[in-house]
């Protein structure tokens, strides 16, 4: 394992009042990440003289490399292949499957520099928050790995009658899994998919976004290191409404990722077809802190919660739900760690920010913020882009007395800006953080665990922390994370995570005599037996049937 060095850069960076960026291009270590661009491009399916597209990287607007934009066509083709080879991959023993996934866990943390490399030059995200992607990687490979095929094993249950019914519960492969990813966390969102559903014993066709699918092609440059079949995975291009839609229309099943009307689009294709999906899609996350928490580990906690990679992140908090009886003393605390972040173009540790991933997502992210001002809202910190420090860089925002007819009020924003609502009570907390057609995840601040074990139960979302940022559920593998309502359908990670890949069969065995002989008696004799069966089960708790 190897880490980059802190330092570096074109220059020192500061914090909100950090001085010009440099000159595009002037970033250092960009021209080793087109050099490992260049080579990737090949991995993409696309035929002879296919139409491509210019990967930039989002700090500066350089160009890293060009990528072709696959068709239609070439999704039928990949997944085609795929299809072919599927069935000899899930033949192979579980543990076969998980030794690759192992080698990929390796993998990824020997070649992690190139991994955060790829992440920060197309992402546009700080070199930590890249690092992110890497563990996430990690443990879902290892969690795949560890406990996959106990997961997916052959299963007995109680049969009808004792001893001489045997119930087996089996776990087949879908087949091929198509993967739609979005941009904001490009490793983490391929891999960590594509891994369970490999183990399961599927073949995986990716398509990501195309402002990140450098990154994806390494995954899929890794997965083939590993040991996965070339032919077993597959990478595609292109725009949603072609591509995506292509592959959605292809597919034995469908792992989406994105935004909820897009997931809504997705759901209603793939249930024309009666294919399973599975879907994570947007938030507006609140953080309440309570009048017993701990203030400065509340602070410290709610800048990484609010701000890793820049905001552009689904389970990151957009909403600061505060008790009133702390609620300017927690402000002071974490607007003065908010105004210490230090934003800049730099690929290794010595930034703390990033920038936005586009134009669209910057205007967007600009439209919240003057909305809400011009409706009444009060700047406490930011407020505005940076084009000194690059074309997409907007600073870290946090917005006091937000209109409820202000966009950001209900509408996910995805960037560096947070409202804050103050509270006298954990019911009125409550209420704030419920009311949202979203329900992705939330955080609870206080120093009374009980208390926050009560809130979390009440608290309509796919995931509660409690006392710690989004990063203590999102970095346990072992248990399901999802959304409710608008926030998605199914669960990623855990038991659940894996599940989703395959479909269930029940083979039931009947030995000795044959069931013939109950029916024999008719019906009255029957019912009368088979209810002193069933009352007797009921007084001995027998697991039955």
């Amino acid at each position: 394992m190897s880490l980059d060095p802190p330092g570096g850069g074109c220059r020192p960076t500061a914090g909100i009042a950090a001085p010009p960026a440099p000159r595009p291009g002037c970033t250092p270590g960009l021209d080793r990440v087109a050099a490992l661009a260049r080579r990737l491009p090949p991995l993409v399916a696309a035929g002879p003289g296919a139409a491509t597209i210019t990967a930039r990287a989002p700090f500066t607007g350089v160009a890293l490399a060009e990528v072709p934009v696959s068709t239609p066509a070439d999704v039928d083709r990949v997944v085609r292949r795929a299809r072919e080879a599927q069935p000899v991959w899930a033949a192979r023993q579980a543990e076969d499957r998980a030794a690759v996934l192992l080698r990929v866990h390796d993998l990824v943390l020997q070649r992690q520099s190139e991994a955060m490399d790829l992440v920060q030059a197309e992402a546009g995200k700080a070199r930590l928050h890249a690092y992110e992607e890497v563990v996430d990687v990690a443990i879902a490979a290892r969690f795949s790995a560890r406990r996959g095929p106990g997961i997916i094993a052959d299963r007995r249950h109680p049969g009808l009658v004792p001893g001489l019914t045997r119930v087996t519960e089996v776990h087949h492969p879908r087949g091929v899994v198509g993967i739609v990813a979005p941009w904001n966390y490009p490793l983490a969102l391929v891999a960590s998919d594509a891994l369970p559903a490999l183990l399961a014993g599927n073949a995986v066709v990716l398509r990501p976004d195309p402002l990140t699918t450098l990154t994806a092609a390494w995954v899929v440059e890794v997965l083939v290191e590993a040991g996965v079949p070339e032919e077993l995975v597959a990478l595609v291009t292109g725009d949603g409404p072609v591509t995506g839609a292509a592959l959605v229309d292809a597919a034995d099943y469908v792992c989406f990722t994105g935004s909820t009307a897009t997931g809504r689009r997705v759901a209603e294709q793939a249930a024309r077809r009666l294919v399973g999906t599975s879907l994570e899609l947007g938030g507006k996350n609140s953080l309440y802190v309570a009048e017993d928490a701990d203030l400065d580990r509340a602070a410290e906690a709610a800048v990484r919660d609010c701000f890793t990679s820049a905001g552009q992140l689904c389970v990151a908090a957009e909403r600061l739900v505060l008790h009133e009886r702390v609620a300017d003393e927690f402000l002071r605390r974490f607007l003065d760690r908010v105004g210490r972040l230090r934003m800049g173009v730099a690929l290794d540790f010595s930034v703390d920010l990033g920038c936005l991933v586009s134009s669209a997502h910057l205007d967007r992210v600009s439209r919240h913020v003057t909305d809400a001002v011009e409706r009444g809202a009060v700047v406490l910190a930011g407020g505005r882009a940076r084009p000194d420090l690059g074309p997409l860089f907007f600073e870290p925002t946090v917005l006091d007395r937000v209109p409820a007819t202000a966009a950001c009020h209900h509408e996910e924003t995805f960037g560096p800006v947070v409202t804050v609502h103050r509270v006298s009570s954990d019911a009125e907390a409550v209420a704030v953080a419920n009311d949202t057609e979203y329900g992705l995840t939330a955080t609870v601040w206080t120093r009374d665990r009980r208390r926050g074990e009560v809130l979390a139960r009440r608290l309509r979302c796919g995931t509660v922390n409690i006392n710690e940022s989004y990063i203590a559920a999102w970095g346990s593998a072992a248990a399901p994370m999802g959304g409710r309502k608008a926030s998605g359908l199914g669960r990623r990670h855990g038991v659940e995570g894996l599940l989703r890949f395959t479909e269930s069969q029940t083979i039931a065995v009947q030995r000795g005599p044959g069931l013939g002989w109950l029916y024999g008696q008719g019906g009255r004799r029957m019912s009368a037996a088979l209810s002193t069966a069933l009352r007797a089960t009921r007084r001995t708790h027998l697991p039955w049937p």
